[in-house]
């Protein structure tokens, strides 16, 4: 593939993943694999600038800004994206490159928040207006009764300039996240993929009920604008903020050097696993204002700051067993189950192990230590086993030759990797066939829930899917043996199959 034929596509594939991410509150990719990609584009349009283009994700904030929580408004500050980088050798380039152009410039290093962006400005110590980054150099929307339900949200300032303009970000603590997760399941609704997400969905909720209920917090990281007051440095914007109640990034780090940046940025990684939120990098950034004025900004980002990104967050845990399932093509897939862990912001005990061939190239036992991580930030992989780890006696596991459900004889399928039950009665398949005959994307049979259908079949009312349509001539019975609840309810679900 030529270079111009190259960029152009990795354009399209970041816009794509910027929008997924951005406006739509749903990644298909991690943030590093996201990284990663735009990497890559800046390598290529710095190696060929002749196909240089001022609407390239290289040079503009991600997102747009939407009308879903209120208006639009016009930014007095525009809230740009930071610089990233990957390495200790680009931390000491610019702390080096600062050094250069600044006068014995101090560093910030503080945890980079993962949640979403929103700006408070205050008129006479008032909270008159609160808005997201939206398309972060002109227009944001107004999220202002939403803010006002974030207890974190000042609302009055008791010691205030004539005008205070502050951005911080908007996140959730783990176990409220977790809260929220529960109570989707329990109202049967599809649950958020991560505490990031459920943040900036819920910010943009029409509704400022679903904001307070769902216990959002904030914290500040960055004075925007101050009129009738003056601050030289960051850190004494952060005490007088601290001052007026208003929650201001934790435990942040004021360093001199490359290998103080440095160690802080490794201090930060350290703790990154026992904070009660989660972060997704640490920010290096100037701490007098004065320097910060002169280095300015491009069109995306400050000159004056970078976020060093960490890499992909996994978590070793202990291998408790490996559950076998039986799809409805009869496909047997054997399933890890470890001691629970936390990645990415949610508790996570199980990951597919795909088939035989998997677990063999992992020589994966029960009882093994393993290395889990999330694809996507959604689902859960096993990435390696710690052999150095393995108790005594821990074997590579091998599936069994007979189906777990049924007991049929199960055999490899030729040129796959796939293990079958061969019995074409096996109660599982049958299971999975009537699901998947009754869900929404086939006859959509409404209420028609997979615990009715594993007990029907075990029962014998269920031994092929036309059995589905005959359920009606033993109404009595299965109100009697209650396996569809009170009449009520098998009325109702006889009517919708109906």
């Amino acid at each position: 593939m030529n270079p111009e034929e190259q960029i152009r596509q990795l354009r399209e594939q970041i816009e794509y993943h910027s929008n997924r991410y951005y406006n739509m509150d749903e990644p298909e990719i991690t943030d590093y694999e996201y990284d990663m990609l735009m990497q890559q584009l800046k390598a290529l349009e710095k190696e060929y600038p002749q196909f240089a283009d001022d609407t390239s994700p290289t040079r503009k904030v991600g997102g747009t800004a939407k009308r879903e929580a209120g208006v639009l408004v016009r930014h007095n500050v525009p809230m740009l994206s930071l610089q990233d980088v990957f390495s200790k050798e680009e931390v000491f380039a610019f702390v080096e490159e600062m050094s250069e152009k600044l006068d014995h410039p101090q560093f910030v290093v503080e945890y980079k928040i993962d949640g979403l962006s929103m700006t408070l400005r205050y008129e006479q110590g008032d909270l008159v207006m609160a808005e997201t980054r939206g398309d972060g150099i002109n227009f944001g929307e107004d999220v202002t009764e939403n803010a006002r339900q974030i207890p974190d949200v000042i609302k009055h300032l008791s010691d205030a300039p004539e005008y205070l303009e502050i951005r911080g970000e908007v996140y959730m603590k783990n176990a409220d996240f977790d809260q929220v997760n529960a109570m989707q399941e329990l109202l049967g609704k599809k649950g958020f993929a991560n505490p990031r997400n459920c943040a900036a969905g819920t910010l943009r909720q029409l509704d400022s009920k679903v904001v307070r209920e769902r216990r959002l917090s904030m914290f500040i990281f960055n004075l925007q604008q101050v009129r009738g007051r003056e601050f030289s440095t960051h850190t004494q914007a952060y005490e007088y903020m601290k001052s007026q109640g208003i929650p201001v990034i934790e435990r942040y780090r004021v360093c001199e050097s490359a290998q103080e940046v440095w160690d802080a940025i490794c201090a930060i990684g350290e703790e990154r696993g026992d904070l009660p939120y989660d972060i997704d990098g640490a920010v290096v950034k100037i701490n007098d204002y004065a320097q910060r004025q002169m280095l300015g900004a491009t069109t995306k980002v400050p000159r004056w700051a970078i976020a060093y990104k960490y890499p992909p967050e996994e978590k070793e845990t202990k291998l408790l067993d490996i559950e076998l399932s039986v799809g409805r093509t009869g496909r047997i897939t054997p399933t890890a189950v470890f001691e629970p862990i936390r990645l990415c912001g949610t508790s996570v005990s199980r990951a597919t192990l795909h088939n035989q061939d998997f677990i063999n190239d992992l020589d994966i036992g029960i009882g093994d230590t393993i290395v889990v991580y999330k694809s996507g930030e959604i689902i859960p992989k096993v990435k390696r086993v710690v052999k150095e780890k393995r108790p005594e006696g821990v074997h590579t596991f091998v599936l069994p030759d007979t189906c777990p459900v049924c007991g049929a004889p199960a055999q490899r399928e030729e040129n796959t990797a796939d293990l079958k039950c061969t019995s074409p009665n096996c109660p599982a398949q049958l299971e999975r066939h009537i699901i998947n005959f009754v869900g929404r994307d086939a006859m959509d049979m409404k209420g028609f829930g997979a615990v009715y259908i594993q007990e029907l079949v075990r029962l014998g009312y269920l031994k092929d899917i036309a059995d589905v349509f005959h359920l009606k001539d033993h109404r009595q019975e299965l109100i009697d043996a209650g396996i569809i609840e009170k009449e009520k309810n098998t009325n109702k679900l006889l009517a919708v199959i109906e």
